[in-house]
């Protein structure tokens, strides 16, 4: 309440402070950003002096028509290119933004609730905008419609943007986004988080329990440090003794031989000495010069 009369106080005021303040306003928007079709240069022109001639610029609307206090800028569709205009504090009761479809990027402003204290409306959608959405937009208390939607924010969606009791229009569709959404106290569309499959919360699926969190996030960490011990292991078992397996594999082949050879050779032994027993001596000594005349050659 104290806020709306400071507003009706000040547009009653014979003598407003939003008169220059609101031309330094559009001077400075004017000037930082980048207006390559000329949309803004066409009409916007500070070379006259008369009361509410800055009402009939492009896109500016007025508390009264004959009077330089600005209400709404709407300068949407214009390819505008910069960053947020700052300089835009200086229209003091601003309610209305629209600067949707354009190129702005770099962040929102962390402090945008002393910017625009009192906007009932602000389109940011269809940019090139970047960062988190910042939480002091809870602190615009009056805000109705809020659209964030096709830019390239990241980050959670701040808790406290549900706080905002007269918000009806909330979009950030393709906000690279993950978590739950704020609890707001009026229903919000489903659409308004158009293809952000990560994020959970009413009217999205229900998030999982902290629990199933917990342990998805542990078996992460725990895979990952696994991951690199496991790859070594298997490249020491199965790839750095591949040489010496096969030495290894040569070395008991010749032992195998040399064992059965030696059992052989025992056999041989015996069934020699059967022989001996039932040969004539005299064929025996034949033999047996023939086996030393074989190993001399």
């Amino acid at each position: 309440m104290p806020s709306i009369l400071v507003v009706l106080w000040s547009l009653l005021s014979p003598v407003s402070i939003g008169r220059v303040s609101d031309i330094n306003c559009l001077k400075s928007i004017q000037d930082s950003l980048e207006d390559p079709y000329g949309y803004l240069n066409a009409t916007w022109d500070f070379s006259n002096n008369t009361e509410g001639f800055i009402c009939r610029f492009t896109g500016v609307e007025c508390w009264h028509y004959d009077e330089n206090n600005v209400l709404n800028i709407l300068s949407s569709n214009m390819s505008l290119k910069g960053q947020f205009p700052r300089g835009i504090r200086d229209c003091y009761f601003l309610t209305g933004l629209d600067l949707s479809n354009n190129e702005l990027s770099g962040p929102i402003p962390s402090d945008i609730s002393r910017i625009l204290p009192f906007l009932t409306t602000l389109k940011l959608s269809s940019n090139k905008f970047s960062g988190e959405i910042p939480k002091s937009l809870a602190n615009i208390t009056f805000l109705n419609v809020l659209n964030l939607d096709h830019n390239q924010l990241t980050g959670h969606i701040p808790a406290e943007i549900g706080l905002l009791s007269r918000i009806r229009t909330f979009t950030v569709a393709d906000y690279l986004s993950y978590g739950p959404v704020p609890n707001f106290t009026r229903n919000i569309s489903s659409d308004s988080f158009a293809n952000n499959s990560v994020l959970c919360g009413s009217p999205l699926d229900p998030c999982k329990s902290m629990s199933e969190s917990d342990l998805f996030k542990k078996g992460l960490v725990v895979g990952y440090a696994i991951s690199p011990f496991s790859v070594i292991t298997i490249f020491i078992s199965c790839c750095v003794p591949c040489v010496p397996w096969t030495q290894e594999k040569k070395k008991s082949k010749v032992q195998m031989q040399f064992q059965l050879n030696k059992i052989l050779r025992k056999k041989n032994k015996r069934k020699r000495a059967q022989q001996m027993k039932e040969m004539p001596y005299v064929e025996l000594l034949h033999e047996e010069s023939q086996d030393v005349h074989s190993l001399t050659l």
